[in-house]
């Protein structure tokens, strides 16, 4: 009799010590959901000087001076906009070309700048074909600290953008665009350039709106990069 309970003990206590084993297992980590690298950025020679900002507003959100942590995406993602088609709702700038927005020269001085007219504008890049986008990063100008108002981004696979439109990026805190009122915040441009996460959205067109800045009331561009695959 005692024997058999010993028995039974013991059975007990072998099913008890493979528990933890099992709850260890299920608690494991998954794997992470495909293999990430860190997005080369190359980034144009800073400005300094230039006027001080006499602009202060409740979406303005604190300068940033610290380098920007790595920006991590999937492996593959490479720079898909450099030297495609760019139009806009100004047709004739009132400085530089609009090709320069997608040519890879991001300086800050006055020949690597395009300026648009007063009002809500667009630029429009054409990236050739339907792709998925992780990350865009634009410059206005960065001669001197400047913000730039209604900065809206959208990406659409309609040319029109009339149909299937994502908005990636609003800042426009009071819909003074016509655009909808955007919970992004304001922010001082710098050579860092403005980076927006859009992680994986998919269109073909790229189309980025502004409504002047702190200096007049023009829209100005540098560049703008659109990473994706």
């Amino acid at each position: 009799m005692k024997l058999e309970l010993w028995k039974v003990l013991l059975s007990v206590a072998v099913v008890f010590m493979a528990l933890p084993v099992v709850a260890q297992d299920a608690a494991k980590p998954a794997a992470p959901a495909g293999d990430m690298e860190e997005l080369k950025i190359e980034l144009p020679e800073p400005f300094f000087g230039g006027t001080p900002l006499d602009y202060w507003s409740t979406n303005l959100e604190p300068e940033d001076y610290k380098d920007r942590p790595p920006v991590m995406v999937p492996k593959g993602t490479t720079l898909i906009s450099k030297g495609k088609a760019v139009t806009s709702s100004c047709k004739t700038p009132t400085l530089g070309d609009l090709k320069q927005i997608t040519d890879g020269d991001k300086d800050y001085a006055k020949s690597s700048l395009v300026e648009l007219s007063f009002g809500v504008q667009w630029v429009q890049i054409d990236l050739g074909a339907a792709a998925t986008i992780y990350d865009i990063l634009v410059w206005h100008f960065h001669e001197g600290k400047r913000v730039y108002f209604d900065m809206v981004v959208q990406i659409s696979d309609d040319p029109e953008f009339k149909t299937g439109v994502t908005t990636v990026y609003n800042n426009d805190h009071d819909n003074s665009a016509g655009l909808g009122v955007g919970k992004d915040k304001e922010f001082i441009e710098n050579n860092k350039g403005r980076l927006i996460k859009v992680d994986g959205v998919k269109g073909r067109y790229v189309r980025l709106y502004s409504n002047g800045n702190t200096a007049n009331e023009l829209n100005n561009y540098v560049e703008v990069e659109v990473f994706g695959k």
